[in-house]
């Protein structure tokens, strides 16, 4: 997902087939900061029973969070950080466990980039900036905010001809819709907003379900 949509969050949430899934929030991102969290139970507990996996301070069992979700969600924020962090934790392994029993993962930004093997980031200062290190469970790379933010186009486009993974990118409020490794879809709630595909010297726009 390119950026944060309650609808494409709530469409994930189907995915789950449960009247009320049970999700874990991966907040790591964002430092685990306390308005993040509270957005997110203002925006889903209506629709899910949230339960906030935080890893800074006395961590409280978060895999045992993960391995007991229906769905796992991950917001926003440094990239970089963030796998760092999952990693010191096993998380990245409980991820992959959840991933493989069929548990919906979603997010936004670097919730949608950890996913892939490769992605563009402003993880380690205010340019951008290729990461290599992704979760993998997705083949090649992935940038979010692909018409919001003005170098995200250009940069990516650099990326890719000089020999970066060739990968998809996501406009805000359109999100990629996986089975596995295989692209279902793409959905958005925003007229005009869509997913691309890009390759060296070649991008092919590809257009979004409205929700």
């Amino acid at each position: 997902m390119g950026g944060l949509s309650e609808p494409v969050l709530r469409f994930a949430l189907s995915l789950t087939q449960k009247d009320r899934p049970r999700v874990a929030l991966l907040p790591t991102a964002g430092g685990d900061d306390d308005p993040g969290i509270v957005r997110m139970y203002e925006l889903l507990s209506a629709h899910a029973d949230i339960d906030a996996a935080r890893l800074f301070g006395v961590p409280e069992r978060p895999r045992d969070r993960i391995a007991a979700a229906d769905a796992v969600v991950v917001p926003g924020g440094n990239t970089a950080n963030m796998l760092a962090v999952w990693r010191v934790h096993g998380i990245d392994e409980a991820l992959e466990a959840a991933w493989r029993r069929g548990a919906v993962l979603a997010g936004w930004s670097a919730g949608a980039n950890c996913w892939f093997e490769s992605s563009v980031t402003d993880s380690y200062g205010p340019g951008l900036d290729p990461l290599h290190d992704g979760l993998g469970f997705l083949s090649g790379s992935f940038c979010p905010h692909y018409d919001s933010e003005e170098l995200r186009r250009p940069v990516y486009r650099e990326l890719v001809d000089a020999g970066f993974p060739p990968g998809r990118a996501a406009d805000d409020d359109a999100a990629f819709h996986f089975e596995g490794t295989e692209l279902r879809e793409v959905v958005s709630q925003r007229e005009g907003a869509r997913g691309h595909r890009v390759t060296a010297d070649a991008e092919l726009p590809l257009e979004a379900r409205r929700l």
